[in-house]
């Protein structure tokens, strides 16, 4: 069995021209999302979780909101596809889970073809969090959707 968490860095600085996309930060709001949905993840998540995340400073503004150690991959930049995620963590062969905080639109890019849905990508709400789990039953593997978290609905 493997757990793949999904987080969608929180809400950050409107993009401006002439500015690097990967140095925007976190605005106020993001940023008590970020420690809101910090505090449920803390208590949801299980011992000996890895934590990945892209090096935009959103998103690494994001995790560490989380106050646990993670590593961050150039793999999950804007721009990542969803086999460069999974690949990275290592689903569905690894055991235990892995908590990924990234960007639209590969994280419900993921999410959709994890899920088997008609839609190329499933809208992910900024600071949000998609819990699914790989299994098996009667010889068959099965993602199972086990919680989809908002932080305004925490």
């Amino acid at each position: 069995m493997m757990d793949l968490i999904l987080w969608r860095h929180a809400e950050a600085e409107e993009p401006e021209d002439g500015r690097d996309d990967l140095a925007r930060t976190l605005t106020a709001r993001g940023e008590k999302q970020a420690a809101r949905m910090a505090a449920w993840l803390d208590r949801q998540l299980p011992e000996g979780l890895r934590v990945l995340a892209s090096p935009a400073r959103r998103t690494e503004q994001t995790a560490s909101a989380l106050g646990r150690k993670f590593k961050m991959r150039a793999e999950l930049l804007p721009g990542a596809m969803p086999q460069d995620l999974l690949d990275l963590a290592q689903w569905p062969r690894a055991r235990g889970a892995v908590l990924i905080v990234g960007h639209q639109p590969v994280l419900g890019q993921t999410i959709a073809q994890l899920l088997g849905l008609q839609a190329p990508e499933c809208a992910v709400r900024k600071g949000s969090v998609w819990w699914l789990r790989q299994r098996q039953r009667l010889e068959e593997s099965q993602t199972v959707l086990i919680t989809v978290q908002s932080p305004e609905f925490l």
